[in-house]
């Protein structure tokens, strides 16, 4: 058979292959937030999900965006930003939504226990992103709140990066800002678990789940050439999720001394 007799079946695989890691890229990341998203709708119980988590990754995929308009790099990358931010809203509604009914409830609960016929059943407190008080930042009464919080973000940083397109150190930080930001997701899950010196709560499967995607992810990134951002952060994000791995294996075979403590429902990460 002649060498390329067999081109016409491996060039069509390639593409579909290309496709797929595409696609991988695109949708990998939304994937965990999918059974969240069903659970806290079906629990109505949104406690086991932090909004930080939908803070953190807004800010890292906007700012990615951004740095896409002074260094265009591949378009999944592109398109994995824009699916984040969409699903992150979705789960911001879903959970400002629920706890401010929770909220209204237990106010209830805790009039009908007292019994007093000279109180009324009020609504807690309202809080809006207008107020500016810091003590309730990232936890206000409507979802339109974090909406103008998001939108007046993207507009201040947009028009900062608008006036410095031009300067290649500055679309190079920006680059750097949006990954490192997206890198740190799991170090307050670290932490957490460090000073617990207990991983009790947390899912192997999620770990090893965080582990396989950002290695995915940064293989993609080197392989397709993308800003080194991309690549040095998305190591980092690796080493993250190994170092987690090493606390759920020395926590479970070596326990530790029990540090009086809540118990913390597991925490969320994007792959």
């Amino acid at each position: 058979m002649e060498p390329g007799g067999l081109e016409w079946l491996l060039v069509p695989m390639q593409q579909l292959v290309s496709w797929g890691a595409a696609g991988a890229m695109v949708f990998g990341g939304v994937v965990p937030y999918i059974p969240q998203y069903r659970d806290i709708r079906r629990t109505q119980n949104a406690e086991g999900f932090s909004t930080y988590v939908c803070l953190v990754l807004l800010v890292a995929n906007i700012l990615r965006i951004l740095f896409w308009f002074g260094r265009r790099f591949e378009s999944p990358l592109l398109w994995q930003s824009i699916i984040m931010i969409i699903t992150m809203l979705l789960m911001l509604k879903l959970c400002t939504e629920i706890r401010v009914s929770n909220e209204l409830n237990v106010k209830r609960r805790s009039f009908a226990a007292a019994d007093s016929k000279d109180e009324e059943i009020k609504a807690p407190p309202k809080r809006s992103y207008l107020d500016f008080d810091l003590n309730y930042f990232w936890h206000w009464s409507k979802f339109t709140d974090y909406m103008q919080c998001i939108l007046t973000f993207t507009g201040v940083t947009g028009y900062i990066t608008y006036l410095w397109l031009d300067s290649s150190l500055f679309v190079e930080t920006l680059g750097f800002l949006a990954v490192f930001t997206e890198a740190m997701l799991g170090v307050p899950q670290l932490y957490r678990n460090y000073q617990n010196r207990s991983t009790e709560g947390m899912s192997i499967k999620m770990v090893l789940m965080w582990t396989s995607g950002d290695t995915f992810k940064t293989v993609y990134f080197i392989l397709n050439q993308a800003p080194f951002q991309f690549s040095i952060c998305g190591l980092l994000q690796v080493f993250v999720d190994i170092v987690i791995l090493l606390q759920v294996y020395l926590y479970s075979h070596y326990p530790q001394k029990p540090v009086s403590h809540t118990a913390h429902p597991a925490s969320t990460k994007a792959l």
